[in-house]
């Protein structure tokens, strides 16, 4: 794994969200990369949501998106993505990266900033 030179706190993961449009993804991608929270944001096509919410089944459209950051920013991703996000209980899960290209991942680093 060549992000392990990097260290835990550096090392490459990504953030799975939902959204309900194409625009709050797009305000909200601009918010993480604009501040350093955020190497890359893809904002994904149109997805079919279903799930059960307070009681009833929910098939809803939505737009998926993979946010590119460390480790070590991901609670402050979580935070801000929640904070701006107009769902009540909006989706958002870390997903570890096992490896990939070295210089892909250093540029990562690069782009984001950690809270001083």
């Amino acid at each position: 794994m060549e992000h392990d030179a990097l260290g835990e706190e550096n090392a490459p993961i990504l953030v799975y969200a939902t959204f309900p449009d194409r625009d709050t993804a797009l305000r909200i991608a601009d918010e993480l990369v604009g501040g350093k929270l955020a190497a890359c944001v893809n904002v994904l096509g149109e997805i079919t949501s279903i799930y059960n919410w307070e009681g009833s089944r929910q098939a809803e459209t939505e737009v998926s998106a993979i946010i590119k950051t460390r480790n070590g920013l991901a609670h402050a991703v979580i935070d801000r993505v929640s904070a701006l996000h107009p769902y009540e209980n909006p989706a958002i899960l870390v997903l570890p990266v096992s490896g990939g290209a070295k210089a892909f991942i250093a540029w990562i680093a690069s782009e984001t900033q950690m809270a001083e």
